[in-house]
């Protein structure tokens, strides 16, 4: 059974309150921001690349190279009919059967634009100036959060997916911030394999950021008894201090 721990994310706070709980573990979804607070499971780690600590494979190098003909383009986060077309392209044949499957375009430019925080909607485009692929990213003060991405799926060798994310390693490098954040991985997880690949991945976990340690099995079954109790969870998350002096 799966429980999260959210809160809505609005006001002239919302950078603010995005910056500080992201590094506590949390994830954004328009509005909301959630992180996993299941009552018998820890599975769920949220992780994020130390930029300065990246070194490429040889195998993202390749990846790198064979993607080296697409062209960024940061945008604001505006949804359009190319990019849905995308999307519904990219769900039949990656996720036909997941949360997003009947998502319409109405929702799906919900979750584009509805964003109270700095976001950008990174796109890239081939030599003959068609759409391969789509990364909604939010800024933080630290660093740059993939918080959806999708892309043209028709040539998998390319690995497109992998791709975005080295190139918001090297974004993220260009503007001086120290971290690119991955969402979630879940060890044992077959599709969220490929996030423990990148050197440099740290996960939050007991409260504080670690780089991933090979020797420990990170296990998805946990004692009910292991889990901290809710109010504790919330009673150990740090809020910002923020104080408003209004003119007259």
């Amino acid at each position: 059974m799966e429980r999260k721990l959210f809160t809505s994310l609005q006001g002239i706070d919302a950078g603010i309150l995005n910056n500080t709980l992201s590094k506590q573990g949390f994830r954004r979804s328009q509005n909301v921001l959630y992180r996993p607070a299941c009552m018998a499971c820890t599975a769920c780690l949220s992780a994020r690349i130390d930029v300065g600590k990246f070194q490429p494979s040889k195998s993202q190098r390749r990846i790198i190279k064979r993607n080296a003909h697409l062209q960024r383009q940061p945008n604001a986060p505006w949804a359009t009919e190319t990019q849905y077309e995308l999307f519904r392209s990219y769900l039949e044949s990656r996720h036909s059967e997941g949360g997003m499957a009947d998502m319409d375009i109405f929702e799906f430019a919900a979750m584009i634009e509805e964003t109270p925080v700095t976001s950008r909607v990174i796109e890239y485009y081939t030599q003959e100036g068609g759409l391969n692929a789509v990364c909604l990213t939010d800024i933080f003060d630290d660093g740059l959060s993939l918080v959806y991405s999708f892309f043209d799926t028709s040539q998998p060798e390319n690995s497109v997916g992998t791709y975005m994310i080295l190139d918001h390693i090297a974004l993220a490098h260009e503007a001086g911030l120290p971290y690119v954040y991955l969402g979630y991985w879940v060890p044992g997880s077959d599709k969220m394999a490929y996030k423990a690949r990148f050197s440099g991945v740290e996960i939050f976990r007991d409260q504080k950021w670690a780089e991933i340690d090979s020797n420990d099995s990170y296990k998805t079954e946990t004692n009910p008894l292991e889990v901290r109790p809710i109010s504790e969870q919330v009673a150990h998350i740090s809020m910002p201090n923020v104080t408003h002096i209004s003119g007259t």
